[in-house]
């Protein structure tokens, strides 16, 4: 088959002083992450599922309090979901972490509990995609895999100057051909790491730090005075407000939760009963006219499925997901039945601690433990 215009040329080019350049930078500034220099496959597997969508600082917390209740892979595939939800609340996208369960319990069964660092037995385990089985086959295994996340593409997008949008499939293509061309044989594990710290720290997404750049000479949007529009990205999409009505709905010192079902956001995660008032997008939108009492009661009585009686607001808290702004109103309300139906269960704020929340119900329950039991109840 013959090779495109674009795999020749890189084909005949020579990147060897790239390569060099970044890997002595990297060994020069790298972070001293925890998951770093051993090379334990398990480790790096759970730090790069973990950081995804979530900022370095955070993940390192996160990653810390994991392996300190779950060393091994055996831990994970034995411990109970609601312990795997509660470790990773706060991160969000809660597919990766019911995913990262279901592959450890694989891992026990197919690898005799050693997670795989190679490419295609990563590939072949849930929540894996291609870049975290490049990720862990080419920084555990030093297989000669290139990786390309967001912070790839932006280097490449800024260094070769690429004026497509880097997500598109041909803007995609043109930085896996880089990613493959460039990376320096049976130094993937170096190369990588490095790419990516570099992304991270120096060619940020604003305010890159051109100034100290050791790739200045190389950086074609530098010379042509496009840094700054590079990478070419797609049109945001419009946000979306919403508010949600909720009820912590109180018998005796228990309050009720409930669990939410399979096929729903954030599905086996607990939840207060409540229902979403609006969901719009916010160009243009305006707020409707706040409820009455009555039909506050009438609406957190269906959610509930028992009649509640509102007794006051207790507070209101706003977080944002994916494209979407959420307001929660939460208010205390009494019921006179506490019977136990499905999916659902009556408990005190102290036991909240054990449960998952989304992040919405979260921040309510944080306020409610701050304050104390007498104090919301009352």
């Amino acid at each position: 088959m013959t090779a495109s215009k674009g795999q020749e040329n890189l084909a005949t080019k020579s990147f060897a002083h790239l390569t060099d350049t970044l890997i002595s930078w990297y060994h020069q500034t790298r972070r001293p992450l925890p998951w770093r220099g051993t090379w334990d496959p398990y480790h790096i597997w759970i730090s790069e599922i973990m950081l995804q969508q979530t900022q370095m600082e955070r993940g390192v917390e996160y990653f810390n309090r994991w392996i300190a209740t779950l060393p091994d892979v055996a831990a994970v595939a034995n411990a109970d979901e609601q312990l795997i939800l509660r470790l990773w609340q706060g991160l969000g996208y809660y597919a990766r972490a019911r995913n990262l369960h279901r592959a450890a319990q694989e891992i026990v069964a197919r690898f005799d509990g050693i997670v795989p660092h190679h490419y295609d037995d990563l590939l072949s385990l849930p929540g894996i995609g291609p870049y975290t089985a490049s990720a862990v086959a080419s920084i555990a295994g030093n297989h000669d895999v290139a990786v390309v996340d967001a912070n790839v593409g932006r280097v490449y997008s800024r260094l070769f100057n690429i004026a497509e949008v880097v997500k598109s499939g041909s803007g995609e293509k043109r930085v896996r051909e880089l990613a493959e061309a460039i990376l320096p044989h049976g130094r993937a594990r170096y190369y990588n790491e490095a790419i990516m710290d570099f992304g991270g720290l120096l060619c940020t997404a604003k305010a890159p730090k051109c100034g100290s750049c050791p790739l200045v000479t190389e950086c074609l949007a530098l010379q042509h005075g496009v840094v700054d529009e590079r990478p070419v990205t797609m049109p945001k999409k419009a946000r979306v407000v919403e508010k949600k009505l909720i009820g912590l709905i109180r018998c005796g010192n228990r309050f009720l939760i409930r669990n939410r079902a399979e096929g729903r956001l954030w599905a086996g995660l607990w939840d207060f009963p409540g229902t979403l008032l609006f969901s719009q997008v916010e160009k243009g939108f305006v707020e409707p006219a706040g409820l009455s009492r009555k039909r506050k009661e009438e609406l957190l009585s269906a959610a509930a499925d028992r009649e509640v009686k509102v007794v006051r607001h207790v507070v209101t808290v706003n977080h944002q997901y994916t494209h979407h702004k959420r307001t929660v109103e939460c208010w205390l309300c009494t019921a006179d039945d506490c019977s136990d139906r499905t999916d659902e269960k009556w408990i005190t704020l102290e036991e909240m601690e054990q449960f998952a929340f989304p992040a919405g119900a979260r921040k309510v329950l944080e306020f409610l433990l701050e304050r104390g039991f007498d104090s919301v109840a009352s």
